[in-house]
């Protein structure tokens, strides 16, 4: 078999399996075109099974990840902690849309920063469509927060997005440079985010809220539990400025938190257990493999240089190219592999401080286009349609053509100025 007609079956086999994670043809699950194009590109020997496995086994610390993340958030969900956080946000909203709206996005913003984007998609969406329930509101404005504030406020820190941690890799800049570089982004990102979607859903959330909420005690095991989530915000806050990796201690405080509650009840966690969104890992498992079948017919190597010669001719439009086109690219194959991508031509060329940035804004925010174009959007989707709500592809995408060129746009422009 020749390299071009290796080349040629490497990339349709990639374009099919994103095109079915994006489209879900036959509401096939998205890990199985994953994991079925890794499969393929691995029993057809277009990818060696060591190069498969080993790009498996770079995704460690992200599996850790996301594992800790759901654990906690489906514990959450079952001690209660959701609805009593979501009586606490509709009491203070008192009967106002709008007021709820903003309280909404105040707390997913916050829980972006210090928890991740994969935090808001699993652990504040369910309290959100709580909220909404007991304030007999229309649900989607107040869900849709969710999915957009998780990917613009994904890069104010090294721990807000797992994709940081793909990108820049051992690479990542100390927390001092990070906060010079990313700060005046990261504000124009999440102040046209919450602008553009204000202004979309301003005729829905004008809609007044119940007021007769039930009260409703918090239970000794979502105490626990919110403490088990404070704890890991800090505990990811400490790995970040000693620059160490963010899985294990998200896995260790998701388990701790488990056993601690269900050890003091006498209960078994397997409830928990079964509910977790184990797909996810699979998905992100074959997305790993696909990039590195991509990697290995040289488009990557050459689209680095390519870039490093134009940094060197023409640093600012550099920095443009690199964020819109990566931003695009996130959509067509999902910011976890775009990511991979963007990460893999740092190391294959010397690029400036500021492309590197640009290249992590487009991976980071770009994603806010279209429905499967982040994890934490999938994550976001998981999580909505678990509790009834269907949110189509053409639907986001309307919504997300408004939501994510401004933003794009003005964090790109903050960090070039």
């Amino acid at each position: 078999m020749s390299f071009s007609t290796s080349t040629l079956i490497i990339w349709t086999v990639a374009a099919l399996a994103t095109g079915g994670v994006i489209l879900r043809p036959w509401r096939i699950p998205e890990y199985v075109w994953a994991l079925g194009g890794a499969l393929l590109l691995t029993v057809l020997g277009l990818i060696p099974l060591p190069a498969a496995l080993h790009a498996v086994a770079e995704g460690g610390d992200v599996y850790l990840f996301l594992i800790g993340m759901m654990v906690l958030a489906e514990l959450a969900r079952q001690e209660g902690l959701f609805d009593w956080l979501a009586r606490y946000a509709v009491v203070h909203a008192r009967g106002s849309g709008q007021r709820l709206f903003d309280l909404v996005f105040l707390v997913g913003t916050l829980v972006t920063v210090f928890l991740s984007n994969d935090a808001t998609a699993v652990v504040l969406t369910p309290a959100v469509y709580a909220a909404c329930k007991a304030a007999k509101a229309n649900p989607l404005p107040y869900l849709f927060i969710c999915a957009f504030i998780a990917n613009a406020a994904s890069f104010v820190l090294p721990i807000s997005n797992p994709a940081n941690l793909v990108v820049f890799g051992s690479q990542m800049p100390p927390l001092l440079d990070w906060l010079r570089q990313f700060s005046l982004p990261s504000l124009a990102a999440i102040v046209l985010t919450y602008l553009a979607l204000r202004l979309t859903q301003r005729q829905q959330i004008s809609q007044p809220l119940a007021l007769s909420i039930d009260p409703q005690p918090l239970s000794r095991g979502a105490r626990l539990c919110a403490l088990g989530i404070v704890l890991t915000g800090a505990l990811l806050l400490l790995a970040s400025a000693l620059d160490t990796p963010l899985g294990l201690p998200t896995f260790c405080a998701g388990v701790a938190t488990t056993a601690l509650i269900h050890l003091s009840q006498r209960r078994s966690p397997m409830p928990v257990l079964r509910q977790v969104a184990w797909g996810v890992l699979p998905l992100v498992a074959g997305l790993f493999v696909l990039v590195e079948a991509v990697a290995q017919t040289g488009v990557i190597r050459q689209l680095a240089q390519s870039l490093a010669a134009l940094a060197h001719d023409a640093p600012t439009q550099a920095s443009w190219a690199a964020g819109i086109g990566v931003a695009i690219a996130s959509n067509l194959m999902n910011n976890l592999p775009t990511g991979l991508i963007a990460g893999s031509m740092g190391h294959l060329a010397e690029l400036p401080v500021q492309t590197s940035a640009a290249l992590l804004i487009g991976v980071d925010l770009g994603p806010n286009l279209s429905i499967t174009g982040s994890l934490a959007t999938l994550l976001w989707l998981v999580a909505i349609r678990r509790e009834g709500e269907q949110v189509g592809a053409w639907q986001f995408l309307r919504l997300g053509m408004v939501v994510m060129p401004p933003a794009l746009l003005a964090a790109l422009l903050a960090l070039t100025l």
